[in-house]
């Protein structure tokens, strides 16, 4: 796998799940049980992008990611900085 892609997934995820924090989506207790039954190919596939192993870890991750997808854009921009390209010579 192309290193570049796997930082950017990566980062994309640590991203995810820290927007996911601060919202207060990951706090409290873990009572809750998620079950079901999913194709092999789709959690060899979701493993294969993130590298995560665990079950629960990555459907945290999946859940996360849905539940903050339409801010996420805007929480990524607002925590980086663009600078402007300088005019050429």
């Amino acid at each position: 796998m192309d290193q570049q892609k796997e930082t950017l997934r990566s980062g994309r995820l640590r991203d995810v799940m820290a927007l996911a924090e601060a919202r207060g989506l990951l706090g409290g207790t873990r009572t809750t049980i998620v079950r079901g039954r999913v194709p092999e190919a789709l959690v060899n596939e979701a493993r294969a992008k993130t590298g995560i192993q665990s079950e629960t870890e990555l459907i945290e991750v999946a859940l996360a990611n849905l539940a903050v997808a339409d801010d996420y854009p805007e929480w990524l921009l607002s925590q980086r900085s663009f600078r402007q390209p300088e005019p050429g010579p």
